[in-house]
């Protein structure tokens, strides 16, 4: 419990997709004077992401999928490079992210090592991504992968050598954090040595 806040309240301005908040609450300043702040935080569940990557082929499994805020901030054609990624539901993160991986890429795994876990825009969206990497071979293949129908997922799978990547971080072409960390991850581990 941290004594530096008092006074927690909570409205919900819209409940639609996910759930906005206005949280009003006192913050005791390092002047000893308690200061009335008002946020607002998007609580859309915790989620989980992992990068397949192939050591003896240097590639990686990537998606590609229309984002609709990207589009609306900038994005002209709204679809980023990404990689597979969903949100926790009931599952722990480590079967959310097999399942995931299953239904997004095609691939079945069974083995997931987990990378870090990090909030990825704590000013504003409570969500904590837990960041997984596994390795993947043509024979882990069950599917063509590209989403659920149901959950309106439009997902290309993408096999990329793994070079090709991290040039892509660089040119622009992929600008999502999530995939940006795990690339940097697995190249700073020599996970692909």
């Amino acid at each position: 419990m941290n004594e530096k806040i008092r006074n927690l309240q909570t409205t919900v301005l819209s409940d639609n997709w996910y759930v906005l908040r206005k949280v009003t609450y006192e913050f005791l300043g390092r002047n000893g004077q308690w200061q009335q702040h008002s946020r607002e935080a998007y609580d859309r569940g915790n989620g989980a992401t992992i990068l397949l990557y192939n050591k003896t082929n240097q590639t990686v499994i990537l998606t590609r999928q229309f984002r609709m805020p990207t589009y609306l901030n900038g994005n002209e054609q709204g679809y980023m490079i990404e990689t597979c990624a969903g949100l926790l539901d009931k599952d722990n993160p480590e079967d959310c992210i097999r399942k995931e991986t299953e239904e997004e890429t095609g691939y079945k795994i069974s083995s997931v090592q987990k990378a870090f876990e990090a909030y990825m825009s704590p000013g504003s969206v409570t969500e904590i991504l837990y960041f997984f990497t596994a390795e993947y071979t043509k024979d882990m293949k069950v599917s063509d992968g590209g989403g659920l129908e149901e959950e309106t997922e439009h997902i290309e799978v993408l096999e990329l050598p793994f070079a090709k990547a991290l040039d892509m971080v660089k040119t622009g072409e992929i600008k999502d954090a999530k995939t940006m960390m795990l690339l940097q991850y697995v190249q700073v581990n020599g996970l692909m040595n």
